[in-house]
């Protein structure tokens, strides 16, 4: 039966996969992956040999309707991943998801890794309330973006690039406040896995004058209530 698995693949260590996911993996026709190479890093340890095919946001526009024409014609129960985490969260995905809703494929969504999770409850900061704002605009509508989140009294949550950090930090401070709580947690479930806590005007000192590095989640306090 024509069916698709979203699988979650570990963030770090590769011990994090799940029991299921490997079985799905090693039982579907076919692996979709957002880079085959890395993905075959994985398989390779879990001796998982399956054919891998490429969606990326490069391609996915024109790649799903073609992928989805295969998996109904051929039958064939497909498992898609990311390179790391969940596909749709900050990842490919969502586009397949949706068209294969659309054409009544069926979709299995298994549970598993994903970076914002143990940032967010390793933080400090409120979880039991929160929005996912995954990663801010680059450039244009930027500002906008943040100016909307001002007000809001839920604890946010942001994936920024190294190189960014300290911009994200300093725009944060200007329009929440130097003293509003945040975190920025560093390469989660890895070696060098690092959690920084502190105000905002703290956090902005600190990666000043300490370089980041690896795969970041920015964590902040919402606003305060009266």
């Amino acid at each position: 039966m024509a069916a698709i698995s979203l699988v979650p693949t570990p963030i770090g260590n590769l011990k994090d996969i799940t029991l299921r996911a490997l079985e799905v993996l090693q039982s579907a026709d076919l692996i979709v992956a957002e880079d085959t190479r890395t993905t075959g890093i994985l398989l390779k340890h879990y001796e998982i040999d399956k054919p891998l095919s490429s969606l990326h946001m490069h391609n996915e526009h024109r790649a799903v309707p073609k992928l989805l024409d295969r998996i109904q014609a051929d039958d064939m129960h497909v498992a898609v991943v990311s390179d790391a985490g969940t596909p749709g969260i900050s990842d490919p995905g969502f586009l397949l998801v949706r068209e294969a809703i659309a054409r009544e494929v069926p979709i299995d969504p298994l549970p598993g890794a994903t970076a914002f999770v143990p940032a967010l409850v390793g933080s400090g900061l409120p979880c039991d309330r929160f929005i996912f704002e995954g990663f801010l605009p680059q450039k244009k509508g930027r500002q906008t973006r943040i100016l909307a989140l001002v007000d809001e009294p839920r604890t946010m949550v942001f994936y920024e690039s190294p190189h960014r950090l300290e911009k994200a930090l300093t725009q944060f401070m200007e329009h929440f406040g130097a003293d509003r709580q945040a975190a920025v947690v560093r390469e989660i479930s890895k070696l060098h896995q690092d959690y920084v806590r502190g105000t905002l005007e703290e956090l902005v000192q600190h990666f000043a004058q300490h370089k980041a590095k690896g795969e970041i989640v920015m964590v902040v306090g919402g606003k305060p209530g009266k």
